[in-house]
């Protein structure tokens, strides 16, 4: 049972702007054991809400190497390419309440902006008490006007968040039509009954947005874990932008195996070029969240996969 009451509900919502990459697996590894040891659900989402990022053949190859990685997921895979109406119907709300207002500012009249730590610009509030003479609006933001946010993540610890001056006024409708990850997720975490979010702590600067929306939309609020992220040897995070390595698929049993040693599951040595599903076996058995390493990201993220390779995965 989660914290809430209700039954324990995971998921997992890669992106399908890439290909999966150990950062994803490792993140998927997290959140699938955390689900099944707990007896619960876990769900697949594709966030291809951003439709000029991603494509279908891209999606199509992560559900084949999760798949292939012996991952089953529960229910329909949700795509949120099909719930533009559930995102309108949360703004249309938020609007009736008076809490978004239309922004006209350009990426480059923003540019001198104060910067968030996950990179996005801090909105200093421009058009926050209407648009100037002339103008039109081109974005819709929801204001934050005060908001503290704090929640214990059960990896990273206590999390406190000034909305003004970590985030500002932030984006839910997007100048190009399309909307905003941070509104998307919210409603389909709601909707889905989500009661536990195990993702990568890439996203911890998200947390404290999604929920102050999820209090503005009187949505309930999950219990969160922030993996430690996957980086490379200069430190950058594993993406597409810095070229991470795809997950081999013919190897699942060998890259699962040096997914749970990052999560710091110590899998014995025997374990070398067992059957997937031996693999998968063994973790259920032996999953702990509290041996998961603590910290915002990891180096030396590739793993050394082929160290795993000592036979042949079956």
């Amino acid at each position: 049972m989660s914290t809430f009451g209700s039954p324990y509900r995971g998921r997992f919502a890669p992106s399908p702007s890439g290909p999966l990459h150990f950062g994803s697996l490792v993140a998927a590894t997290g959140s699938f054991l955390e689900a099944k040891t707990r007896g619960g659900e876990w769900r697949l989402r594709m966030e291809d809400v951003d439709a000029l990022r991603c494509s279908r053949e891209t999606a199509g190859e992560i559900l084949r190497v999760l798949e292939a990685c012996g991952f089953a997921w529960d229910g329909e895979v949700i795509r949120q390419s099909r719930r533009r109406q559930a995102y309108a119907a949360a703004l249309a709300k938020l609007m009736a309440a008076g809490r978004v207002f239309p922004c006209a500012c350009t990426r480059r009249e923003l540019a001198d902006s104060l910067v968030a730590p996950d990179g996005a610009a801090i909105y200093p509030g421009t058009c926050r008490r209407g648009l100037a003479a002339g103008r039109s609006g081109r974005a819709w933001r929801v204001a934050v006007g005060a908001a503290r946010v704090s929640f214990d993540d059960a990896i990273q610890g206590r999390v406190v968040s000034e909305l003004a001056s970590e985030a500002g006024d932030f984006i839910l409708l997007r100048a190009d039509g399309l909307y905003a990850y941070q509104l998307a997720v919210v409603v389909d975490d709601g909707e889905a009954g989500i009661t536990d979010v195990v993702r990568g702590a890439d996203l911890l600067a998200s947390t404290s947005r999604q929920i102050f929306l999820q209090q503005c939309l009187g949505l309930p609020t999950p219990n969160y874990a922030h993996l430690p992220v996957a980086v490379n040897a200069a430190g950058e995070k594993l993406s597409k932008q810095t070229r991470a390595t795809p997950v081999d698929g013919s190897r699942p049993g060998s890259v699962l195996l040096a997914a749970l040693e990052f999560l710091g599951q110590q899998p014995p040595p025997e374990l070398a070029g067992a059957a997937v599903q031996e693999v998968w076996s063994w973790a259920r058995a032996n999953w702990r969240l509290d041996h998961v390493p603590r910290g915002p990201a990891l180096s030396g993220a590739s793993q050394n996969v082929s160290g795993w390779d000592n036979a042949a995965d079956t």
